[in-house]
């Protein structure tokens, strides 16, 4: 399961009226290979469902997930923070090992 919290799924709704998408759009999170520490993230808005793909919605936010992304992802919570460190999205993934300063790389 993927979890998006309250403020992840606000700043979502946001982006999505922001840059002119439609409200059936959700959120498509990859895992691609590269970044510092090996594994990167990769989110954008999409429109069309893929075969095998898997569904998660929280807070009225649909996240949809390859079957490859997902087994780097199982466990895993969006969320956004808007504090005096930066503005952003957290990914808080269990299966992480190590990753780098930034956030948006890991490895398990």
């Amino acid at each position: 399961m993927i979890q998006i919290t309250e403020s992840a799924a606000q700043r979502l709704q946001s982006l999505k009226k922001e840059e002119g998408q439609p409200d059936s759009a959700f959120l498509r999170v990859e895992v691609k290979k590269g970044g510092c520490s090996g594994l990167s993230y990769k989110m954008n808005f999409d429109s069309q469902n893929h075969e095998g793909d898997k569904y998660f919605e929280s807070h009225g936010q649909k996240i949809a997930v390859d079957p490859q992304s997902f087994l780097y992802l199982i466990g895993m919570t969006l969320d956004y923070s808007g504090g005096l460190n930066g503005k952003g999205f957290v990914f808080n993934n269990p299966n992480a090992t190590k990753a780098c300063g930034c956030g948006s790389s890991f490895n398990v």
